[in-house]
């Protein structure tokens, strides 16, 4: 170890947000250090990104470290943790280690999507420690709203570090691991440098409910239920999806599942020996030989996606299987913030049709996988670290951790963003510059920046349309045939009733004859003066400029 070596920790996402988690902690010279990735995560669009599939971290900055990033090491399954790893991996391509469920889901997902990277995976179990470059890596068992999700022990020559990932305290969860105290008591005994800390929660009061009383909660609606149960839940929810199918179980009835996500983890699950002492599943074409009050359904779509299994029972656009006036609809979940919108809808077209609707406002049917206020001091007094970070969160929830860490005695908490470069040691932990950070977009099968994905005229198109015009002009610069206007998405009519076509066709002869003939020959011009004037003559009767599209042809 030089003098000059330093120890820094890099978010390029999930600081800020809360989702697209990327986490980087180098350790080396400023200008040669060694480097690991935890998490590589996504997060997802919203309407103002119209087409996009999903959102992940620009790694541009990773990109150039070359072979000095070392591996990437992946927490958890949760989709804003690992849902970029397949894209982003070929353009890396290092070791990746992580548990047995996450590689199982990886490779699961890589059937379904049909996607050609095949991600090289090495496994790993809690207290399995591994060494990547200057880093030595222990895998800590936690309690989360998946299985086997980890906390890393992170060991440098200059300290050891603590990434929790997602954790909360659960002593009585329906499938484990438990959040490993004695473990996390050890290491604090033996000297935490920092710990970066899951902030979801940090501005609830309490403890979280356990997930047996979930379970309970569940139970009594089931077999209070006089028709069809229908539960929409988070398909990674492993525990909760065998809670409801021991709850079901329990009162005389069958399970369906339905959703391929659902489908998808409950098939790992089962390989991993995770569903033992189940009873068998239903298929979608024997339901309706099922009693209405013998039947529960496990499904996708508790927030609100228009093309999950919950939209469409809505909607009643399923073969084999509806949802009928007297049946329950249980939303086992939590609301992520964007996402109200969508899942009132659904909840009104079922209560429309008579349906119940049970949420976790109505009984104990959801309980969050992060710690709340109660538990972060719980952990704090297990680790003591000297340094608290606070991740995984807005600026509300970074703000209230990085309080509460000072209410409970941790001094230094220092204020990160994404794209932060925090030196840890040597020395007073100090912010000391910052890294390209960014969000790029998977749209079909590319992936790119905002202006190179075409997001930005998507989103003009969508608020005002489009209008193409193709103009045909002869030898002596006049009309050699009748202009071409063709509109999209611009209203058929103005208020007199007038056609739009026809209104935006006489702009486009305006336009043309109101250019000397001589002048005309620079085509350039003539394009430019008929897209202004059919943007006009729009404006004019609608009150919106489209986008324009001029075709000028001399023949």
């Amino acid at each position: 170890m030089t003098k000059d070596n330093d120890l820094v920790f890099i978010p390029l996402g999930g600081v800020g947000e809360i989702g697209m988690n990327l986490a980087l902690y180098g350790y080396g010279t400023p200008k040669d250090r060694d480097w690991i990735m935890v998490d590589c995560g996504v997060t997802f669009p919203g309407p103002e990104l119209p087409g996009v599939d999903l959102v992940l971290p620009d790694i541009d900055f990773v990109k150039k470290l070359g072979g000095r990033l070392k591996a990437i090491i992946i927490t958890h399954a949760h989709e804003d943790h690992y849902g970029g790893l397949a894209q982003i991996w070929p353009q890396l391509k290092v070791p990746v280690y992580a548990s047995a469920f996450t590689a199982g889901m990886l490779e699961a997902k890589r059937a379904y999507e049909r996607t050609r990277a095949e991600v090289p995976v090495t496994l790993f179990k809690a207290g399995e420690r591994f060494t990547v470059g200057p880093f030595e890596i222990e895998p800590v068992a936690v309690n989360h709203s998946i299985p086997e999700p980890f906390s890393l022990a992170i060991g440098t020559p200059l300290g050891k570090l603590i990434h929790t990932g997602d954790w909360k305290i659960d002593t009585t969860p329906s499938l484990g691991p438990l959040t490993d105290e004695n473990r996390f008591r050890q290491l604090g005994e033996e000297g935490i440098l920092a710990m970066m800390c899951d902030s979801t929660n940090a501005m609830r009061d309490g403890i979280s409910p356990s997930e047996h009383e979930v379970s309970a909660g569940l139970r009594d609606v089931i077999e209070q239920a006089e028709g069809r149960v229908a539960i929409t839940t988070f398909s990674s929810n492993v525990g909760r999806i065998r809670s409801i199918a021991e709850a079901a179980r329990d009162a005389g009835r069958e399970v369906l599942l339905m959703g391929s996500s659902i489908k998808r983890v409950v098939n790992v699950a089962t390989e991993l020996g995770m569903m033992e002492g189940l009873p068998g599943f239903l298929e979608e074409d024997e339901y309706g030989f099922i009693p209405r009050n013998k039947v529960v359904v496990i499904l996708t779509g508790s927030q609100g996606e228009p093309r999950a299994a919950l939209a469409k029972l809505s909607r009643d656009e399923m073969r084999h299987v509806a949802l009928a006036s007297g049946d329950t609809v249980v939303f086992s979940s939590r609301t992520i913030p964007g996402n109200e919108k969508g899942i009132l809808e659904i909840k009104n077209a079922l209560i429309d049709r008579g349906l119940k609707i049970v949420s976790d406002t109505d009984a104990l049917v959801h309980v969050s996988g992060h710690p709340r206020r109660n538990e972060l001091v719980q952990m704090y007094e297990w680790v003591k670290p000297q340094i608290l970070v606070p991740v995984h969160g807005e600026a509300a929830h970074l703000t209230a951790q990085a309080e509460l860490a000072q209410a409970s005695g941790i001094a230094i908490t220092p204020r990160v963003r994404n794209g932060s470069i925090l030196r840890l040691a040597p020395g007073v932990p100090d912010v000391i510059g910052e890294a390209p950070h960014g969000r790029v977009y998977k749209d079909g099968h590319l992936i790119g920046d905002y202006d190179e994905m075409g997001i930005s005229e998507r989103r003009k198109l969508s608020f005002a349309g489009h209008v193409a015009v193709n103009v045909v002009l002869d030898q002596r610069f006049e009309f050699q045939r009748d202009p071409v206007v063709s509109a999209m998405g611009l209203p058929a009519f103005d208020v007199e009733g007038d056609d739009m076509e026809d209104i935006l066709y006489d702009s486009v002869l305006g336009a043309v004859e109101s250019i000397p003939r001589g002048r005309r020959k620079d085509i350039d011009n003539v394009r430019e003066a008929i897209r202004r004037s059919v943007r006009a003559a729009a404006n004019e009767v609608w009150g919106k400029k489209p986008v324009v599209t001029v075709f000028v042809t001399r023949v």
